[in-house]
């Protein structure tokens, strides 16, 4: 009998705290290859935490991360190349040009120069991105700088892909293309998605959404479940009502400077 492939990115019950503030408690979630999750949550929720941890930046307090199979903790090097990390923050050298940046991140993963040649090419064409590539990535649009960034999370043909809020800065049309572009590129290289954001329309079409909210798993399931179990007709409802926030009582609060 065949044994089973071990899910892209497993999260068994994540915890993390700074001083007395609970950032993440008890956190368990994973993604399959080829799947699309996108990760819910408001601002403060703890995602970006999550993020940390599962990109190698943090150490979980207590609690498991694998890539792969890969063990955060005990194997981080080999469990780090099978990642792809599209960070909140850019995280390119603007003043280089595209194929610099993309051909320095192929150097990295000892990428080939052929190999590393032929995928660069093959992402360039993918992005829309051939004729600039020469240009420095400060020319570019800030929805184009995002392509590039994932253009590189994908260079090295990661089995799962972490983007931590991506479309952040982005107007409407550029969000939706790269959600677009996100999709059809890791659905062909078979990556799992782990997919960061509080704007809910980033997430109807995703294969399943993990809602947290205060460091906790709060829902994951299908959108349809999503909006299933909160009793809603909407996404945005739904997501509502599964993190609710307590009303203004402080009548200061409620001022608004002149």
């Amino acid at each position: 009998m065949a044994m089973q492939a071990p899910p892209a990115l497993c999260c068994d019950a994540v915890r993390k705290a700074f001083g007395s503030r609970v950032a993440l408690d008890g956190v368990s979630l994973s993604v399959r290859r080829g799947e699309f999750v996108a990760l819910l949550g408001p601002n403060g929720a703890g995602k970006t935490t999550l993020f940390q941890i599962l990109s190698g930046l943090f150490v979980a307090d207590t609690g498991q991360v694998t890539v792969m199979g890969s063990d955060m903790r005990r194997d981080p090097v080999r469990a780090l190349a099978r990642l792809g990390i599209v960070f909140q923050q850019p995280a390119i050298d603007l003043d280089l040009p595209v194929l610099a940046n993309l051909r320095f991140h192929a150097d990295l993963h000892g990428l080939p120069r052929g190999v590393a040649a032929l995928r660069i090419a093959r992402l360039l064409d993918d992005f829309g991105l051939a004729a600039r590539a020469r240009a420095p990535v400060r020319e570019l649009s800030g929805g184009n700088r995002r392509k590039v960034e994932l253009a590189r999370a994908l260079l090295h043909e990661p089995a799962m892909l972490l983007l931590d809020e991506p479309t952040v800065g982005l107007d409407p049309a550029s969000r939706a293309q790269l959600v677009a572009d996100a999709r059809r590129l890791t659905a062909r290289a078979q990556a799992g998605v782990l997919w960061a954001t509080h704007l809910v329309q980033e997430v109807e079409h995703a294969d399943r959404v993990i809602v947290l909210d205060r460091g906790m798993v709060r829902f994951d399931g299908t959108p349809a479940a999503l909006r299933g179990a909160a009793a809603c007709d909407t996404l945005e409802g739904a997501f509502l009502a599964m993190t609710p926030r307590a009303p203004v009582t402080d009548p200061a609060a409620r001022r608004v400077p002149a």
